[in-house]
């Protein structure tokens, strides 16, 4: 069973753990929930703006993929709530890592999600 984290009870970390136990979940309606109406996610390199859009990706590639993702590290960088974690699921892992960390860049106003930013990070080459 995927841990959501914990995290203090800030408005950005409750909406944020809340998505990930909706994602975790598998929960479309609940995922949905946590993100404004004209919120934005990138997510490789594609932009998915506005609820329409953002549930069409949430329903294909999270749901309908049964993403799960596995918290590795939580870290509040000025007021954006960066999630570092293990993904797993039945999409399409050709040229992918066997364990594959993704980062997760959150922006919260009035307690919704209104920018994730989702990116797999390569370390600096100096």
């Amino acid at each position: 069973m995927i841990q959501t984290p914990t995290l203090d009870n800030s408005a950005v970390d409750a909406v944020v753990a809340e998505h990930l136990a909706a994602v975790n979940a598998f929960d479309e309606a609940a995922i949905m929930a946590t993100f404004a109406d004209d919120a934005l996610v990138n997510d490789a390199h594609r932009e998915f703006w506005g609820a329409e859009a953002i549930r069409r990706w949430v329903a294909r590639e999270m749901v309908g993929d049964r993403v799960s993702i596995e918290v590795t590290e939580v870290i509040d960088h000025h007021g954006q709530a960066v999630v570092r974690g293990r993904y797993d699921g039945d999409y399409d892992k050709t040229n992918l890592p066997d364990e594959l960390i993704l980062t997760n860049y959150f922006t919260v106003r009035d307690g919704k999600i209104v920018t994730l930013i989702v990116i797999r990070n390569t370390p600096a080459g100096y």
